[in-house]
């Protein structure tokens, strides 16, 4: 199969198809899906020792004698972990393909309006996963190392770390800070579907925060409340941008039907 052919997007004018025909569409989106991220993996698998050693520099800032004090427990932990950096690696190198896979199955489906909010809605969470990784990475997950390391000492322990636990914690603390960040997201989809609008997110605010929180509580890999804030706090702030822009939302849609509706009057008056 030759790359063009690989990439190929469907036609946009497809007529309705038997069902066996969309579960062929299926399984060719599936099937790309998986060569793309094995491709991906496999090359991230070839610098398996660059990108351990790039989880591990938030430990080597709290303390460089813990980083190199890491214990490996298990046989296979070398391999094992290996492979599971190497997945999360590759899925988000892979990501813009699987997004285009997904779009090329399912957007010919849609109108073109709704294409464009798909592709839109697609592009900003994806970068609001990356913000969100970034966040947790570089600014709160040093500090949350830090603070379970000296409440460690504190309980006059020697906190030795393995690491199949470190890589466990620190990609799961990453990755939920990247899904935290995917809550605008979801709420301008509502509010675009006319499931949410601005005077609802307005008065249902008190609400939405401890919703917020309890969500921050359910994915945070850790049940302390210092990270338990951490995670919320700029949930909470990204909720309260989402009011002012469906506030704005709102008023543009008001607009362009007020527009649309004098047209339509000079329109009629004209053929008067």
């Amino acid at each position: 199969m030759s790359l063009h052919k690989f990439l190929k997007f469907r036609d946009e004018r497809d007529t309705p198809k038997p069902f066996l025909d969309h579960v062929e569409d299926l399984r060719r989106m599936v099937v790309r899906m998986a060569v793309a991220l094995s491709v991906c993996m496999t090359a991230a698998f070839a610098f398996r020792s660059e990108i351990a050693e790039f989880v591990q520099a938030p430990l080597i800032a709290v303390d460089p004698a813990q980083a190199s004090g890491l214990q490996s427990l298990g046989v296979a932990d070398s391999m094992t972990i290996s492979l599971k950096l190497s997945f999360y690696a590759g899925l988000i190198v892979a990501f813009p393909a699987l997004l285009y896979f997904l779009a090329e199955f399912v957007l010919p489906a849609l109108s073109l309006r709704e294409r464009k909010v798909v592709l839109a809605a697609s592009a900003v969470g994806f970068g609001l996963f990356l913000t969100g990784a970034a966040f947790a990475f570089y600014g709160v997950l040093p500090s949350t190392l830090d603070f379970f390391y000296r409440d460690a000492q504190a309980m006059r322990w020697h906190p030795t770390w393995t690491v199949g636990e470190y890589y466990s914690f620190t990609t799961q603390f990453v990755l939920a800070f990247g899904l935290a960040f995917e809550l605008p997201v979801v709420v301008l989809a509502l509010v675009k579907v006319g499931l949410l609008d601005y005077a609802q997110m307005k008065s249902t605010r008190p609400y939405a925060i401890v919703v917020v929180f309890a969500l921050a509580a359910v994915i945070t890999p850790t049940s302390d409340i210092f990270t338990l804030l951490l995670m919320g706090a700029p949930m909470v702030v990204l909720y309260e941008a989402c009011i002012w822009i469906a506030r704005w939302m709102g008023k543009r849609e008001a607009a362009l039907i007020a527009k649309s509706g004098e047209e339509s009057d000079d329109r009629k008056l004209d053929r008067d």
